[in-house]
């Protein structure tokens, strides 16, 4: 069976799940998934897993991402994208584009931010979207995100894109709503590209119909995401122990209690993921490749 990664590129159009879809086509198989949810209007990098590679997408390192994000002021709609209905339409003050790159200056690091009434997250077992949508009555409550990194790239009239570095959860829609806000309007998003997801680009993602031509080019290793995970290499006989569900003993230095280790062999293969018990100065197995010797 395969197994690794596919960075791919996301057309307008299609959700996420559309392009899992199409992948268990291409691929002639079940077991696929995604890392970091894309709406339909949005395009841009999604990295799918094959295989047993889907049980490495926690502990991926795409959790900061990049967007470029185009915006109108003056118009608010209730999903906070143009695909939305119109909610209100306000006034629009001069704004030159010094007003507007110190504005976002203001957006800049760890903030709170309301999400979107129209995002995924789960209300008691119930995603937000599906409950706006039949006009339910709930609260989002607001959360801590960080904005690494926010650029204004252009601005004309009541339009303008901007690039915006940020950490998982971050919903740049809500963002571009709280900016209408500061400056004295509303403002909605009308198109979203995802230009990176950690150390996936845009520059290296695949299309679907690459993918159809060619399948196996693009798939990289199953812990091409995992440079943030740190590395042991065991010999073939403790990576056997770990694979029977045995602890193994390591000193451990300088490694912290529960540590999430990727388990490698002498030959450089991925045999699968342990935590590091401090007290007991072992690696206990927690996710094992069986197939991995």
């Amino acid at each position: 069976m395969i197994q690794g990664i596919v960075n791919v590129l996301k057309p307008t159009g299609m959700s996420s799940h559309d392009i899992v879809s199409q992948m268990r086509r291409i691929y002639e198989m079940k077991k696929i998934g995604h890392a970091g949810t894309l709406d339909p209007l949005a395009a841009g990098v999604l990295p799918v897993y094959l295989g047993q590679a889907t049980r490495l997408i926690e502990y991926g390192d795409s959790d900061t991402k990049t967007y470029h994000a185009e915006f109108l002021l003056g118009i608010a709609t209730d999903t906070e994208d143009i695909t939305g209905q119109v909610v209100d339409r306000k006034p629009v003050p001069a704004v030159s584009t010094a007003d507007m790159t110190a504005a976002l200056q203001h957006f800049k690091g760890t903030i709170r931010q309301t999400p979107s009434r129209y995002s995924a997250i789960s209300i008691h077992g119930v995603k937000a979207y599906k409950l706006a949508r039949n006009h339910q009555d709930f609260t989002l409550p607001s959360r801590d995100i960080t904005v690494h990194d926010i650029r204004l790239l252009s601005w004309q009239g009541h339009r303008g894109t901007l690039a915006v570095t940020c950490s998982k959860g971050t919903y740049v829609r809500s963002l571009i709503r709280d900016l209408g806000e500061y400056l004295g309007t509303c403002a909605c998003m009308s198109y979203l590209v995802r230009v990176q997801a950690g150390v996936f680009t845009i520059e290296d993602a695949a299309t679907l119909e690459e993918l159809t031509r060619d399948p196996l080019r693009y798939v990289l290793p199953s812990d091409a995401s995992m440079g943030a995970v740190r590395k042991v290499t065991l010999p073939r006989e403790k990576c056997l122990y770990l694979l029977q569900g045995r602890p193994v003993p390591f000193a451990g230095r300088q490694m912290t209690h529960g540590e999430i280790l990727r388990i490698y062999t002498e030959q450089g293969g991925l045999t699968g993921i342990a935590r590091f018990d401090k007290e007991h100065h072992v690696i206990r197995p927690h996710k094992m490749f069986a197939d991995s010797l």
